[in-house]
C-alpha cells in the first residue's frame, strides 16, 4: 500500500483550545518529540503504538489518549492500513501541570462518556459561530479528565443550584446577538465553568448553547417576518453567517429561513 498523508490542522476561536489537528496517515511513523500543550487523542481507524516515558502504550478504537506536555513520546501505525485520528492540542488552563505525573502512569482512558464527548467537540469545532457550544463540551470534557487523573472516580450527581442557572439565563438573555462566552459568564457569576453548565442543563433540560441557539432563532422569524433577507438576518440575529443561521433555522423550524420568510409572506398575501 502507498504511503498516505492526508491532514487537516485549525486554531479554533475557543480559549483552551490551542490546535486541532485530524489526520489520516500510512507509512509514517513519529520519532521521539514532544508538546508545550496536552494532546487529547482519539483514533476512528486503525490503532497507534507509542512510547511515553519509555513505557508502552496502545490506543485501541474505544480508548481517549491523554499525553501530557513536555514529555518524550513516538507513534506508529499498528498494520500497514495506517490510522485515521483526532487530536485536540490544549493549553495548561484546561489541565495543570500538577497532573502530568498521573497521566504519565495512565494515558490511555477507557471511558465511553468521555469519548463521546470528545467527538462531539470535534464535530463542534469545526463549525464556526458554535463557540458557546464548543466551551461547554470543553469544560466538560477538562472535569472528566481532571476525575481520571485525581483518583479515578466517576463524577458525582450534579449539585443543583437554580440561583445560578437563573443568573446565566438572565446573562444569556442581555447578550443573545453579541453572545457570552463560557469563561466570561463563569466570571461575572463566580462559578467553575462546567459547574455552570451542569446546573443550567439541571435547571432548564437545556444545555446554555441550546438555550442561545433558541433565542437567535426566535429572534431570525421576527426578523424574517419583517421582511429583511435572510444574509441579513443571520448577523442582525448574532449568528456567524447565513449558512450558521440556516443549519439551527432548519434544525429548530423544520425549513430553511428563505422558505419560512417567503411562505410566510405569500400567506398574508391571499388572505
Amino acid at each position: 500500500m502507498a504511503a498516505r498523508q492526508e491532514v487537516s490542522a485549525w486554531r479554533p476561536a475557543v480559549r483552551g483550545v490551542v490546535e486541532v489537528f485530524h489526520a489520516h496517515f500510512t507509512g509514517y511513523a513519529y520519532p521521539m518529540h514532544v508538546h508545550e500543550a496536552w494532546t487529547l487523542l482519539i483514533v476512528d481507524d486503525g490503532a497507534v503504538r507509542y512510547d511515553l516515558d519509555r513505557h508502552e502504550h496502545g490506543t485501541p478504537h474505544d480508548t481517549v489518549s491523554l499525553l501530557p506536555p513536555h514529555v518524550p513520546h513516538n507513534g506508529s501505525p499498528v498494520t500497514s492500513d495506517g490510522f485515521r485520528k483526532r487530536v485536540l492540542y490544549l493549553d495548561g488552563g484546561v489541565l495543570g501541570e500538577h497532573l502530568i505525573g498521573a497521566a504519565v502512569d495512565a494515558p490511555d482512558l477507557r471511558d465511553p462518556v468521555l469519548r463521546r464527548r470528545v467527538g462531539q467537540l470535534h464535530s463542534t469545532l469545526a463549525r464556526p459561530g458554535d463557540e458557546l457550544e464548543a466551551d461547554s463540551r470543553l469544560a466538560l470534557i477538562g472535569e472528566r479528565l481532571r476525575v481520571h487523573l485525581r483518583d479515578r472516580r466517576r463524577a458525582g450527581p450534579p449539585r443543583r443550584d437554580p440561583a445560578l442557572a437563573r443568573r446565566l439565563r438572565e446573562l444569556l438573555d442581555e447578550r443573545v446577538v453579541e453572545g457570552l462566552a463560557l469563561e466570561e459568564a463563569a466570571g461575572l457569576v463566580r462559578a467553575h465553568p462546567a459547574h455552570l453548565v451542569r446546573a443550567f442543563s439541571g435547571a432548564y433540560g437545556i444545555a446554555p448553547h441550546q438555550y442561545l441557539t433558541a433565542r437567535r432563532v426566535d429572534l431570525a422569524r421576527r426578523l424574517l417576518l419583517d421582511g429583511r433577507p435572510p444574509g441579513e438576518v443571520a448577523a442582525a440575529a448574532g449568528f456567524y453567517d447565513q449558512a450558521h443561521l440556516t443549519r439551527h433555522f432548519r434544525k429548530l423550524v423544520g425549513v430553511t429561513p428563505g422558505r419560512y420568510g417567503g411562505g410566510e409572506r405569500r400567506k398574508s398575501s391571499a388572505r
